[in-house]
């Protein structure tokens, strides 16, 4: 079920095409004297205001085709032109966000996802796309619902098998893969709906990171395809104006958002963005005694817990690993929302289903929102429907 996205980013095509870029160098905003070149995403009002941007650049880097925003490189001193121009909503620093995993994951029983699976609840027909570092194509428990992937950053082959642009050349996006989707097989791991069809979109590099036009140009792609769900175990302290047009976007086109809350904890109002967008499920994390992970952002955006400590589950080159991190519980919810979308709900109604029947698991409503996630709840059965 494999296919090849044909698109490369316009990024990499610049940096083959001309070179310019690969021999630039790029300064943060703030740190940036006037001549000095910087990296912006232009959100514009209208067409004079995107012709204003790509006056300024001396590069483009990205051309969004779906939100008004447009990423490009320039001279610090054009930047600053920018911002005051009324064509133009606003002009923000390219800044990066990281793959969400702190230690070294089990949870699918815990949520009561064998019970669906054995009750032929397993996701079948439904879509969802990982936003992260790719997925391992060759994967034993992955490829056989494999389906369309895409790149924003390609592959690096000096760290991954590099079948497809969007292989996993870090390991962090093929093991939230295996907690969602993971196949029932009878080998390695089984994951919360064995039977969805997961898409990879790799907009984090080999080193778990990646700009926000690159995300946003992700989350973008997924809402065109019609995906049912989009899973982000990532995120940063700071909002992107440019990834919020693309989630409101994806939000509006029906998608179901699912991000990882974060791993800044202990702490008090702390959850980090995309997952603290409104338009978002955010997810903190719980180990197998239904306490808060101590690694777990918490506050009041917090809809749902899962499981994110010490989780077991696929990474590349054929192999498993344990890794924990609210970049394992937001799987866990992912591949839940995915089979409930498969069984017809709305993406808010999904949303809505999920979070009331979550577990009280007598955490704090800023620590775990409604509750422990709970499948077999979520689908109309009980623990005890375990055939």
């Amino acid at each position: 079920m494999l296919e090849e996205s044909s698109g490369v980013s316009r990024r990499n095509v610049l940096r083959t095409a001309g070179g310019s870029l690969a021999a630039m160098s790029v300064t943060g905003l703030a740190a940036a004297k006037p001549d000095d070149t910087v990296e912006v995403n232009v959100g514009f009002k209208s067409d004079k205001g995107r012709q204003k941007a790509l006056d300024a650049a001396s590069d483009v880097v990205r051309e969004f085709d779906s939100i008004d925003v447009v990423t490009i490189q320039a001279p610090k001193k054009a930047v600053s032109g920018l911002d005051n121009n009324p064509n133009i909503r606003y002009v923000e620093e390219n800044g990066q966000m990281h793959a969400l995993a702190e230690t070294l994951p089990w949870g699918v029983d815990r949520v009561d996802a064998d019970v669906a699976t054995a009750n032929g609840e397993t996701g079948y027909g439904g879509d969802v796309a990982i936003i992260d570092t790719g997925i391992d194509s060759d994967h034993p428990d992955l490829q056989d619902y494999l389906g369309a992937g895409h790149a924003e950053v390609s592959c690096n082959s000096w760290y991954g098998e590099c079948y497809y642009d969007w292989d996993d050349d870090n390991g962090h996006g093929t093991h939230c893969a295996g907690i969602a989707a993971a196949n029932n097989n009878s080998q390695g791991v089984v994951g919360v709906g064995p039977d969805l069809t997961l898409h990879a979109v790799k907009v984090l590099d080999y080193n778990g990171s990646g700009s926000y036009s690159d995300i946003a140009a992700g989350v973008e792609w997924v809402a065109n395809q019609g995906y049912d769900v989009g899973s982000m175990s990532l995120g940063g302290s700071s909002g992107s104006s440019t990834l919020y047009d693309a989630i409101q976007y994806a939000y509006d086109s029906g998608v179901t958002l699912v991000a990882a809350a974060g791993n800044s904890g202990p702490c008090t109002d702390c959850v980090g963005y995309p997952a603290a967008y409104s338009e978002v499920m955010a997810v903190s994390s719980t180990d197998e005694y239904d306490n808060l992970s101590d690694f777990s952002s918490t506050g009041p955006e917090v809809e749902i817990a899962a499981p994110g400590t010490d989780i077991y589950s696929t990474y590349p080159d054929e192999t498993y690993d344990t890794l924990s991190g609210t970049s394992m519980a937001c799987p866990h919810v992912s591949g839940a929302a995915g089979i409930l979308r498969a069984q017809g709900y709305a993406h808010g109604d999904a949303r809505a289903r999920l979070k009331n029947t979550a577990e009280y698991i007598g955490l704090g409503d800023n620590e775990s929102g409604s509750g422990l996630l709970d499948v077999a709840a979520a689908v109309g059965l009980d623990s005890s429907d375990d055939t």
